[in-house]
């Protein structure tokens, strides 16, 4: 990444160093509901009333109450937050989500969102030759518009069709709005509760097998990693995300867990194709530290010849959804992939962002664009 010489040289780095308040915030109430063992949504209350100092904020969740009906009180779930502006919100949202959404089994949506975006000339169509998947951190955290940013995204999957949906900061409305809309695709979560990963299988086309949750143990921000063992077209794949710890000072945990993934990756029987695909938060020089890829795994970006209309995932010069003064262009959504063991049935062929178009509230989808994969399957 090229340096800028003079005062405010590294803008990058500096937009990195000084995330926005609302990014800040969510990790704030990840952290504090690890510490506490609670819920995301009681994290936020305290923090709220506590001016966002977690010392404050954990010490008033601690603290002995006078009687035992101040115990029975303190609130431990949703559903006990009802005079909660958190779950105030939620609870809007869910409403919101479920009656104003895109149904993504209709090919032709009525919604103004989808005649705004331009495909590429490679768009997906059923058929047994292809795969293809979709990855993307779809912000639910961000509640701004989520909405109108739902049913944005919605568009482009019902657009697309893909045959895979690896989903990122999903939050249990938006999960519920996608079971009730998605009913052709199968979902799968890393969690239920505060914000976690999805995948999203297409009935008609892949059959799950099995699927597993893998802990980080080192994590403070609620990660994981979810795989799932399916088949397509007769091909055995083990399919994973994860959303890795995010900014530059969880840089450790981050590679920790990416070793976790690429372990996980060669652990996975020969004969199965295997697929990673998610938000890494990596930074470039994290990968070589980590020792790079093993020989058999592929980062596709680079495998495609690092096309550069997709190389940052992560770009606050053309996203202005988190409104960043400086320009950050990193490349956080990748996605690995390990052949089977008689090498030639799936072939990764093509790669393009999606989510480049604003929506009608002025924002983006979400403040990462998204991943859309074509692979050729050799029958």
């Amino acid at each position: 990444m090229e340096q800028r010489s003079g005062r405010g040289a590294r803008p990058e780095a500096a937009g990195e160093e000084e995330e926005p308040e609302v990014k800040k915030r969510r990790l704030l109430c990840a952290e504090f509901a690890s510490v506490a063992s609670c819920d995301s949504s009681v994290a936020q209350c305290y923090l709220t009333e506590n001016d966002w100092e977690m010392e404050r904020a954990l010490n008033s969740y601690f603290e002995p109450p006078v009687d035992e009906s101040a115990v029975e009180s303190r609130p431990q779930t949703v559903s006990e937050l009802e005079t909660c502006q958190e779950a105030l919100v939620v609870q809007w949202l869910s409403t919101r989500l479920l009656t104003k959404s895109v149904d993504l089994t209709n090919e032709e949506t009525t919604d103004s969102t989808s005649s705004k975006i331009s495909p590429p000339e490679n768009i997906q169509q059923e058929d047994d030759s292809m795969f293809s998947f979709i990855t993307w951190n779809i912000d639910g955290l961000d509640l701004n518009n989520l909405p109108e940013r739902a049913r944005g995204v919605c568009s482009y999957l019902a657009l697309y069709n893909p045959d895979v949906v690896f989903l990122q900061e999903v939050i249990p409305p938006y999960c519920s709005y996608l079971r009730k809309r998605a009913s052709s695709y199968e979902i799968i979560t890393g969690n239920g509760e505060g914000y976690f990963t999805a995948i999203m299988l297409k009935k008609s086309r892949v059959k799950l097998k099995s699927q597993e949750i893998i802990p980080f143990p080192g994590t403070k921000m609620m990660r994981n990693l979810l795989c799932v063992h399916v088949s397509v077209s007769g091909n055995e794949l083990y399919l994973m995300t994860s959303h890795l710890e995010s900014t530059r000072g969880h840089a450790k945990e981050r590679i920790n867990q990416l070793k976790a993934v690429l372990k996980k990756m060669q652990e996975a029987p020969e004969s199965d194709t295997v697929i990673f695909a998610g938000d890494t938060n990596l930074r470039d020089q994290e990968v070589t530290k980590c020792g790079g890829l093993p020989n058999n795994i592929l980062d596709v970006w680079e495998f495609l010849g690092k096309p550069e209309h997709c190389r940052y995932t992560w770009d606050t010069q053309m996203n202005s959804n988190l409104g960043i003064p400086n320009t950050c262009k990193l490349r956080f959504d990748r996605i690995f992939f390990r052949a089977a063991a008689e090498e030639g049935h799936i072939i990764p062929r093509s790669l393009d962002l999606l989510g480049l178009e604003k929506l009608d509230c002025g924002r983006f989808p979400s403040d990462h664009w998204g991943l859309l994969c074509n692979l050729d399957i050799i029958l």
